[in-house]
C-alpha cells in the first residue's frame, strides 16, 4: 500500500512549452476537426492569437514531467499502475508558444479491495508565462499492491 504520509507532498514543479506541431498532432490523434486547432489563419479569424491548446492536451504536457523520482520515493512501481481518472477545470485558454508551469501535490491517497489497490490523487495548478491561472488538473493513479 502507498503510505498516506505522502498526502500533501509537493511534487517537483516544471515548465513545458506548447509547440504548434505537438498541438496539431494531438488534435489529429484525437479526431478533432475544428480548423482552429490546425490552421493559424482559422485560429486568428476565430479571435485567437495563435493555435489554442486542444481540450485535454494539458494532460500530455503534464505526462512529460522530467522528474519522476517522487514515484520511487512513494513506492509506486510503473509496471503496477493504471490511469484511473482525469479532470480539468479551465480558467483561460493557452496557446501555441506559451510556456506553461505545472505545480502539483498529492491531494489524497486511499485504498480499496482490502488494500489490494491504492489510489493516489494528484492535483496540479497550471499557469502561463504571465503567471495567469490557466487550469487545474486532477488525476487519479491506481497502483496494484502486492
Amino acid at each position: 500500500m502507498i503510505d498516506k504520509k505522502f498526502i500533501g507532498k509537493k511534487l517537483p514543479p516544471f515548465h513545458a512549452k506548447a509547440e504548434a506541431g505537438q498541438l496539431r498532432f494531438f488534435a489529429k490523434a484525437t479526431a478533432e476537426t475544428n480548423p482552429v486547432y490546425f490552421d493559424e489563419a482559422a485560429a486568428r479569424d476565430a479571435g485567437h492569437p495563435a493555435l489554442p491548446l486542444p481540450p485535454t492536451f494539458l494532460f500530455s504536457l503534464e505526462f512529460e514531467q522530467p522528474d519522476k523520482s517522487w514515484r520511487d520515493e512513494m513506492g509506486i512501481q510503473v509496471a503496477r499502475i493504471l490511469h484511473g481518472e482525469q479532470s480539468f477545470t479551465y480558467h483561460r485558454l493557452a496557446y501555441a508558444g506559451d510556456t506553461l508551469s505545472f505545480e502539483s501535490h498529492v491531494a489524497d491517497i486511499y485504498d480499496k479491495k482490502g488494500g489490494a489497490l491504492s489510489f493516489v490523487v494528484r492535483e496540479t495548478r497550471v499557469t502561463n508565462q504571465n503567471r495567469e491561472h490557466v487550469a487545474d488538473l486532477r488525476s487519479v493513479l491506481v497502483h496494484r499492491n502486492g
